[in-house]
């Protein structure tokens, strides 16, 4: 656990937050500003702070937040399409240092953003 990294105090229950769905590598919650009508993060149980971070060892933990992603889309209704956006740096608008993966749905979405 980083000691300031408020992922990995959720992750712990020291900060509460529902938990809609979790498995041994990550776990799911609701953003707390959406942006669509479904938006969930799905972070990894490890404090990974970037993509740029990950090596050969993360690939069952990187393949479990995709299988993860599609689990919560299909819980979630999101029948007519969905999409996956990780945010990586300042520029990107990422906000926390603890990789995560957005899940943006239940709307027609346009453009890159």
């Amino acid at each position: 656990m980083v000691d300031d990294c408020i992922f990995c105090k959720i992750r712990d229950g020291k900060i509460p937050s529902e938990k809609i769905y979790s498995n041994d590598y990550c776990f799911v919650i609701r953003d707390i500003a959406p942006r669509t009508p479904t938006h969930v993060l799905i972070i990894p149980n490890e404090h990974v702070t970037a993509l740029s971070k990950l090596d050969k060892q993360h690939h069952e933990m990187l393949c479990a937040l995709f299988e993860s992603a599609e689990k919560i889309a299909k819980q979630e209704g999101l029948k007519n399409g969905h999409r996956l956006v990780f945010n990586q740096g300042d520029d990107a608008g990422q906000q926390v240092e603890h990789l995560h993966l957005h899940l943006l749905g239940g709307r027609r979405l346009s453009g890159m953003a």
